[in-house]
């Protein structure tokens, strides 16, 4: 927590009620002091921390990102320098990207849609030693100087999908903030999550604004020639951006409204944040008699309860009198059902058959009326479908397999060439397709399932962990079949909240995989909205 805040403070002069550039020193004495050869910059302040830029634009050792309000140039700081186009000097082209709003109101969607196609695929590839967060809350909901309409929670899941990065290295340092209220409950939601507690379920997210699109389209245009991972991304678009069209119209309504806005933000209301509750057991275990219980995890105890037992012997056992099988299925509908009540965070089941566990566990998750499940399946190993359109379920697996069909909104098969073990096509899938997937269905309860085989190496597996406890305020069951038990430590170190190894800087992902990705995403577009990239009304073409 400091002040002033820092981001528009030049190297010799002070600006923006900013003196010293603080996230900028923090940044060349990591470098100069400990030798860190790679810092990301993530200013999500509503205001271009111009004063970041300027110290760091021809630096190919520090990446800068900034979103802020832009209004093609007409908002503080007015400088030509901040809009999308301007990606760095010399050697550090590249290293910069702005992220211009041209339009007040945006939201939870459009700050997460950012993320998950610009900001994280560019940052995975440049694999930062060191994350700086220039914390500008000026950027939420109610503030006079953002006119924003992002809730607090939404720092929690920004806040959360950083600390995946640099092995967990992350500082985020104070910025703007004028309006009390909002501000002291981004600062908490932020703070909680640096701490540990799992995320609230993200509120409103109906899919980014066409003002976003545009801002996203042209940014990944801007940079496709720079990151690997945007190789494909569309042209610039050849048709005006919406919001230069009614540019002169607003400049003409804006002083009469001017009066208007100022006393409608002032009485701006929003939901407190809900209060996060970290759940006594934080990562439970249901594993076979001789395999140690990880440190820091609880063994699970079978269940005894008869409901349990006898709905586990009539759908899965069938007269069968395997005792072993019994004791484990109905563990996990308790082990579920003690998740559903929040009285553990997560959990982790080494299994021996993953199909019937999934469906065991899937079938009792999603008879509660409000639950939601999202199932990821990592291998080519067959996982039945719930075989249901009707939304309780979504079912995303990754494997070399190509499907014969289309599976439908709620089953999404993803193909990659060489399946889970070219990381850096995993990678570009995991963000570009399940996180915007998964943020939008919003589940109750993340079924992690990883098949024999799968070819996942350590460090992405624990990635793929990681970045899923954004979800569903952090209820996250793993399945894994007893062969995989050299996954045991790394998965419950991950479920217990130890920051993933880094993956090093990712190569280009191959170009097939590139390709299946995009005419997968163009798919579903049409049904997940945080799967768009660029506006309907733009022709820039399609992504390639």
């Amino acid at each position: 927590m400091l002040q002033p805040p820092g981001h528009h403070s030049m190297r010799s002069a002070a600006n923006g009620f900013c003196v010293f550039n603080n996230v900028a020193i923090a940044a060349q004495y990591a470098k100069q002091k400990y030798g860190m050869k790679r810092v990301l910059i993530v200013d999500w302040d509503v205001h271009h921390g111009q004063g970041v830029q300027s110290c760091f634009e021809d630096d190919p050792d520090v990446l800068y990102f900034s979103w802020h309000r832009y209004e093609h140039q007409r908002f503080w700081p007015q400088l030509r320098d901040s809009d999308y186009d301007c990606v760095g000097k010399e050697k550090g082209a590249g290293f910069n990207i702005n992220v211009p709003w041209n339009k007040v109101g945006m939201k939870n969607s459009d700050y997460l849609s950012v993320f998950c196609h610009v900001l994280l695929p560019i940052a995975y590839e440049f694999s930062p030693e060191l994350v700086l967060v220039c914390a500008g809350f000026d950027s939420a909901i109610g503030d006079p100087e953002g006119e924003m309409c992002a809730s607090p929670d939404i720092f929690a899941h920004l806040t959360h999908l950083l600390m995946n990065l640099a092995g967990g290295k992350v500082c985020a340092v104070l910025e703007g903030g004028y309006n009390l209220t909002s501000l002291h409950q981004s600062v908490c939601q932020t703070v909680q999550t640096l701490l540990g507690d799992p995320a609230p379920r993200p509120a409103d997210l109906d899919g980014p604004c066409t003002s976003a699109l545009e801002s996203l389209h042209c940014v990944r245009s801007a940079h496709r020639q720079y990151w690997s991972c945007l190789k494909h991304a569309a042209e610039l678009p050849t048709s005006e951006i919406s919001t230069k069209c009614i540019k002169l119209v607003e400049e003409e309504e804006q002083q009469q409204q001017k009066e208007e806005e100022e006393k409608s933000t002032d009485k701006e209301a929003w939901p407190e944040p809900l209060k996060r509750i970290t759940p006594p057991v934080h990562t439970a275990v249901v594993l076979p008699d001789g395999v140690a219980c990880p440190d820091g995890c609880e063994r699970f105890s079978p269940s005894e309860d008869p409901v349990i037992l006898n709905k586990v012997r009539e759908n899965f056992l069938k007269g069968s009198d395997d005792s072993e099988a019994l004791a484990t299925l109905s563990s996990l509908t308790a082990l579920v059902e003690k998740m559903e009540k929040n009285e553990i965070c997560n959990g982790l089941a080494l299994v021996r058959d993953v199909s019937t566990a999934t469906m065991c566990v899937v079938q009792h998750a999603a008879t509660a009326h409000r639950n939601r499940v999202l199932i990821v399946c990592v291998g080519d190993a067959v996982v039945p479908s719930p075989g249901t359109d009707d939304g309780k379920t979504l079912l995303v697996q990754f494997s070399n397999t190509e499907s014969e069909e289309q599976k439908g909104k709620f089953h999404i098969p993803v193909c990659l060439k060489e399946g889970c073990s070219d990381v850096s096509g995993f990678t570009l899938a995991v963000l570009g397709l399940l996180l915007p997937l998964g943020y939008e269905y919003d589940p109750s309860l993340v079924l992690l399932v990883r098949t024999p085989g799968s070819g996942l190496c350590d460090a992405a597996w624990q990635q793929l962990t990681g970045l899923l406890q954004g979800l569903a305020q952090g209820h996250t069951l793993v399945l894994m079949q007893e062969g995989e038990k050299a996954f045991i430590g790394p998965t419950a170190s991950s479920l217990l909240g130890v920051a993933a190894p880094s993956l090093g800087k990712l190569p280009a992902p191959l170009p097939e995989d590139v390709q299946a990705l995009e005419r997968l995403r163009h798919r579903l577009q049409a049904d997940w909205k945080l799967l768009q990239t660029t506006a309907p009304e733009t022709a820039g073409g399609e992504e390639k």
